[in-house]
Parts: C-alpha cells; structure tokens; sequence
C-alpha cells in the first residue's frame, strides 16, 4: 500500500461532511484496541471477611486450629 492509495473510498452516493465525519470516527473507534477494565475495588466491608494468611491447612489437628483466633 503506497502513501498515495486511500485507506478506504465511497462507492456508491456522495456523503456530506457530517456524514463522512461519523464514518471516519466510527472506523477510529473499531479499530482502537479496547481498554483493559479495572478490578472492582473491595469494600472494607468485604476486605475484613478475608483475612490474608487465613488460608486452611490440613493434617493432624487442623480441625481443631480451624476453631482457634489466628
């Protein structure tokens, strides 16, 4: 593809400066890769129901640690 060859022509009709506008902006918008959404940020509500390093273990005894205050 040389500098000088259009991205994309009209065919058909003649559209007005509006019209080519939002065909342009609309070829923009589906070309831009999408953005990466942000994780949804935890309450302290939910936070303080998952303590970190409350991770349950097995083996000898763990049902009883499971009843213990960490």
């Amino acid at each position: 593809m040389s500098a000088e060859e259009p991205l994309f022509r009209i065919v058909r009709g003649v559209p007005t400066a509006e019209e080519l506008a939002a065909l342009v902006g609309a070829i923009v918008v589906r070309t831009r890769p999408a953005a990466a959404t942000a994780p949804a940020a935890l309450s302290q509500w939910a936070r303080s129901a998952r303590p970190a390093g409350a991770a349950p273990f097995a083996g000898p005894g763990a049902w009883r640690a499971s009843g213990l205050p960490r």
